[in-house]
């Protein structure tokens, strides 16, 4: 089995935990770089758009800086120990949202089930571009107020995971008709919580204060809590989980005022059919017992109300048009750590997963 790297970073700095990565993912960043400088072309010309990466990439790092100035001295060490400029890793950091500048469609993209009680775990599908499936890592990075576990592409600070304090996120993008470029990149947002959150209310603030211009909604998840807390341009939002405790994200606002500018789900409502799919098959359920049994739950090809929760690549296809889930993860929170498969729910096994613990400060 093709099991993903693992990259374990460290530095008393921003500036050297960024060298660190930077130098340990030098090659696996070109490779990224190649492939998203391709993406952002390709989808702009297909929607008639002009971009200009560089400089949406140094908006981003304005914005950042003026957020959060120490995620800038990590792309700033990131791009040393890479040997590329400041803005290809900030472009890398951004890269939703100038797929958002460049109009990009979000077909497939991510679904996740949360629930609340003893125990609270939960876990998603990460549905990204067949091209880049070999583009991510799992990582550890220690040095910091927190150190933390997870997984994320080359180059970019972070993504989905878990810290030592056992504050958990999950990840979906979300499309808004105010979406763009110029704002705090998301993946950045969630590098700020990883890495600075210690309880459920710490990691809801940061998320309330922070200044993005695309999309997202982060699910933060503790030993006894959940919330799902939608960013977008137009303002943010907390969804709590349902009755039964669940909460089942996939790619459309939840929260009404935000919903009045949904973008995603008005272009491509599969993501309405894979919601109900999954809160359908969780009622009555507890918690998935093990990354097996949420692999079962997310298994879905489009036989049940045509919702393909399982996203494969067409033999065929140009950059773009290629979706596949990439990788399939379980979080708990109480255990610090997460379950990682690569691949889509439906090819995991019992010999498939690598499990990653935030290591203890």
């Amino acid at each position: 089995m093709n099991r993903p790297g693992i990259l374990n970073i460290g530095g008393d700095t921003p500036k050297r935990r960024g060298y660190d990565r930077g130098r340990q993912a030098r090659a696996g960043i070109a490779r990224s770089w190649a492939v998203y400088d391709r993406l952002f072309t390709t989808l702009a010309a297909q929607h008639r758009r002009t971009i200009d990466v560089p400089e949406l990439a140094e908006r981003s790092v304005a914005a950042t800086r003026a957020w959060a100035p120490a995620l800038v001295e990590e792309m700033e060490g990131v791009a040393e120990g890479a040997g590329v400029p400041l803005w290809t890793v900030a472009a890398l950091n951004a890269r939703t949202e100038i797929l958002a500048e460049a109009g990009a469609p979000r077909t497939g993209e991510c679904s996740t089930v949360v629930r609340v009680g003893a125990p609270t775990a939960g876990g998603q599908c990460w549905d990204w571009h067949e091209e880049l499936a070999d583009a991510w890592h799992i990582q550890t990075v220690t040095g910091g107020a927190r150190s933390f576990a997870g997984i994320t592409e080359h180059g970019i600070l972070a993504k989905i995971g878990v810290n030592d304090a056992g504050v958990g996120v999950l990840f979906n993008i979300l499309g808004h008709r105010d979406d763009g470029a110029g704002g705090v990149p998301v993946h950045l947002v969630a590098r700020q919580v990883l890495g600075e959150a210690g309880s459920f209310e710490q990691a809801l603030a940061l998320l309330a204060d922070a200044p993005v211009s695309a999309s997202t909604v982060l699910t933060v998840v503790t030993a006894d809590r959940a919330a799902s807390v939608e960013l977008s341009a137009a303002g943010s939002a907390v969804v709590e989980p349902g009755a039964e405790g669940w909460l089942v994200r996939t790619n459309h606002f939840l929260a009404p005022g935000l919903a009045a500018g949904e973008l995603r789900g008005r272009r491509e409502p599969e993501t309405y059919e894979r919601h109900r799919l999954l809160s359908r098959r969780v009622l009555g359920r507890g918690a998935p017992a093990g990354p097996g049994e949420l692999a079962d739950l997310l298994t879905a090809h489009g036989d049940e109300d045509g919702a393909q929760v399982c996203c494969h690549a067409p033999d065929g296809g140009d950059l773009g048009t290629r979706w596949a889930t990439l990788a399939t993860v379980a979080l708990d929170a109480t255990e610090r750590h997460l379950t990682v498969h690569k691949g889509s729910p439906c090819t995991a096994g019992p010999t498939t997963w690598t499990t990653t613990r935030a290591p203890v400060r």
